[in-house]
């Protein structure tokens, strides 16, 4: 396996705690597991019963006509309810897998039903990141937001030859579905990656460790939506993922560098909240790097995350940000999830899991990216580079769609001061 999942919510230092030991994380990822149960049938009621009950409840004469070529209305939901089930399939390999990696029983009924209309939400909208992650078609969204981060990298690091590489040990916080986690190792670097959501872990491990070749699946990203297409095919693309095998880019790699470390040695990845763990006595200078991909507006208290990233971070190690500031917390309370909003946005249930620390500590504010820039160096570190627009990036955007959500996002590389 390339990458070791496990859940970071601790009794004391160093003992894990299986997460159905605790009342409500045990909610949590039951809804998450429930919620890609459910992806098959409810996307079929939502998406196409729905809309076959309004459209024969249209006056006959529309009827005919909308259901003759060259519209062919009844053709149309028959092709995306074949979408669905393709990508339901994937759906339910992920759930089979996180019921085997959290050891529970297929057979039981325990979780099912355990689902949030938000939970829903992430599913679908987790799926349709795969585009933007393992798809080919999505690379150029990959290459505005990951390419200059591992540029900076590789900046920052060029006295280090790419052999070397694995001696120095970067986090990704956010790691979403472990694209920039993914590169990151690939380019011959230790890599820890943490995400919160279950919804992204269960599916980074899928991508990461279970898939059996290049393109050996095929995902409709926007079979789902109605709006804005200019051609019905577009609505109907498939795309195949992973547009690179993970295993034998991370072996390939691993002998082209001549690493001294294989990317199975150096490559992992953490469950919990980032400001909570990260925070522990053990991570305290643990770090040479922290890259935060479309990660930081996802902080309802920015100063903690900072507080975070100083506390895990070496002396004169660097912390390398992309991402615009839509702060999710915006008025005090989490943004509802859309298409163009950050991956890396906390599942609502998890924030109350602890009012006190985290996520989930009460209060909220919003900073333009000069003031981000300025608090970041009021807590020790030098602003080394600082770029305001660093070109467009999308965000899980079909590039033929009517509507274009672009990000002009920010760049900038601090490093921690020595004393």
């Amino acid at each position: 396996m390339l990458v070791h999942c496990q859940d970071v919510a601790e009794e004391e230092e160093g003992s894990e705690i299986d997460p159905l030991s605790d009342p409500e994380e045990r909610r949590v990822l039951f809804a998450a597991l429930d919620s890609f149960r459910q992806y098959r049938q409810a996307a079929h009621y939502n998406i196409t019963h729905l809309r076959r009950q309004s459209f024969y409840s249209l006056p006959l004469a529309h009827m005919e006509l909308l259901a003759s070529e060259p519209f062919s209305l009844p053709k149309t939901l028959d092709a995306v309810d074949a979408a669905i089930d393709v990508n339901a399939d994937i759906a339910e390999i992920v759930l089979a897998l996180g019921l085997n990696m959290y050891g529970i029983d297929p057979e039981s009924t325990e979780w099912h039903g355990a689902a949030t209309s938000q939970d829903m939400d992430k599913v679908r909208s987790t799926i349709r990141q795969l585009y933007r992650d393992w798809a080919a078609e999505g690379d150029p969204e990959r290459e505005a937001c990951c390419g200059p981060i591992l540029a900076g990298l590789n900046r920052a690091f060029k006295d280090i030859s790419p052999a070397k590489r694995s001696h120095v040990s970067v986090l990704v916080p956010g790691a979403g579905l472990g694209r920039l986690a993914f590169e990151i190792c690939n380019a011959g670097y230790a890599m820890e990656g943490n995400e919160i959501s279950y919804h992204q872990l269960l599916v980074s491990n899928w991508i990461l460790n279970y898939t059996s070749g290049p393109r050996s699946h095929a995902v409709y990203p926007w079979a789902l939506g109605f709006s804005n297409h200019t051609r019905r095919s577009h609505q109907l693309q498939e795309v195949q993922v992973p547009d690179v095998w993970p295993s034998e880019e991370l072996d390939r790699s691993y002998k082209e560098l001549n690493a001294d470390l294989h990317a199975y040695q150096r490559m992992s990845m953490s469950s919990g909240d980032f400001c909570v763990l990260y925070k522990e006595p053990r991570y305290e200078a643990a770090f040479d790097a922290v890259t935060t991909c479309f990660f930081i507006d996802t902080a309802p208290n920015l100063i903690a995350y900072i507080e975070t990233v100083k506390h895990c971070l070496k002396p004169g190690g660097v912390w390398i940000n992309l991402g615009p500031l839509l702060w999710h917390f915006e008025g005090g309370t989490p943004e509802k999830k859309t298409s163009s909003t950050s991956s890396s946005q906390s599942e609502a249930g998890r924030e109350s899991q602890d009012r006190n620390r985290g996520i989930g500590e009460s209060g909220s504010f919003e900073l333009a990216d000069e003031e981000v820039v300025k608090l970041v160096e009021h807590f020790g570190f030098d602003i080394v580079e600082h770029e305001l627009v660093v070109g467009e990036a999308g965000y899980i955007q079909d590039p033929r769609s009517m509507l274009q959500n672009m990000y002009k996002p920010s760049f900038w590389m601090a490093r921690k001061q020595l004393i």
